[in-house]
């Protein structure tokens, strides 16, 4: 991901009511945390571009937002589909040994042999445990249980070691 990329949090999933809001298809936990962010940037027309949110909040699985300039219906119809994203400078500082997911996105992941197995591509949530996907020689898809499978992660080194065999 490029220095100046947002990171995507969700997407504008549904019309809701009249007046221009959408139903949002949040990726954060919880759902509606995508609303402690003021500032969207919404990719439409291949481009991103600079929203305020207006109201946001949970309803059911979905969260309903407005955000400035859209005042209705047809408007909001035509960003159905649209990435919804947030500068990467915006989140909230972590504790030291915690890290989002975003920042995890690229590093190379290792296993305690120091193998290569390639690098992160993504993670999602299983509901058992979250799973790192790893694109290499081939593709891994590697529990990510921390302290068992997923020994270290360091962001500083660009590096995620795994005690998993490569073999798998």
């Amino acid at each position: 991901m490029a220095a100046s990329e947002p990171v995507v949090l969700g997407r504008l999933s549904g019309l809701y009511g009249v007046r221009g809001a959408f139903k949002v298809f949040s990726y954060t936990e919880p759902r509606e945390a995508i609303c402690d962010y003021t500032s969207w940037l919404v990719r439409y027309q291949g481009e991103w571009r600079a929203h305020s949110l207006i109201e946001g909040r949970r309803h059911g699985r979905t969260v309903v937002a407005r955000l400035e300039g859209i005042d209705d219906r047809d408007a909001a119809a035509a960003l159905l589909g649209a990435d919804v994203g947030v500068d990467r400078a915006a989140f909230p500082a972590l504790d030291a040994g915690r890290y989002y997911w975003a920042d995890l996105v690229g590093l190379e992941v290792m296993t305690t042999a120091g193998a290569s197995l390639g690098r992160a591509v993504r993670l999602f949530p299983t509901g058992a445990n979250d799973v790192l996907v790893v694109a290499g020689e081939r593709e891994r898809w590697l529990p990510f249980i921390k302290d068992s499978v997923i020994v270290n992660v360091d962001l500083d080194a660009g590096t995620i070691t795994a005690d998993w065999d490569p073999d798998w």
